[in-house]
């Protein structure tokens, strides 16, 4: 057994900001930059970065956690499903995601490690950004 992936990530934006990221398809696709499908419903399924990650929903609490069984498409037919669990909460300057991944196979830990910061936490923190640049200028016109 791998063990298992811990991390968290802070952003200057709401709790339910970060969650929308995650679960609303055309945000998660306009943050990561690369094309996701995700069900909003408990049991429903997801794709994300145009099919190379999948799974479905185990539990959904608005604005505060999601739990999936999520795997890559590149994993052995054999891999069972790993399984991630993101928490938002409010911190003094926006918000954190915590995540716990568990489960996932040996042969793609290390990718899996270093791809949620690469293909998450910082397009996330760049997403944010342009969204509170177009909004401070938005605000000013």
């Amino acid at each position: 057994m791998t063990p298992a992936i811990q991390q968290s990530a802070q952003f200057a934006c709401s709790p339910k900001q970060l969650f929308e990221m995650y679960m609303d398809s055309a945000k998660h696709t306009a943050a990561t930059g690369s094309p996701a499908r995700i069900s909003r419903k408990v049991g429903g399924t997801f794709t994300a970065f145009d099919g190379k990650l999948l799974g479905r929903n185990l539990l959904i609490v608005p604005d505060r956690m999601i739990v999936q069984a999520w795997r890559s498409a590149g994993w052995k037919r054999g891999d069972q499903d790993s399984i991630v669990v993101l928490a938002f909460s409010k911190i003094a300057d926006g918000s954190q995601v915590d995540l716990l991944h568990v489960d996932v196979p040996e042969h793609d830990h290390e990718g899996v490690t270093k791809g949620w910061r690469k293909f998450y936490w910082e397009p996330w923190e760049q997403y944010v950004a342009e969204k509170t640049r177009a909004k401070r200028k938005t605000a000013r016109a």
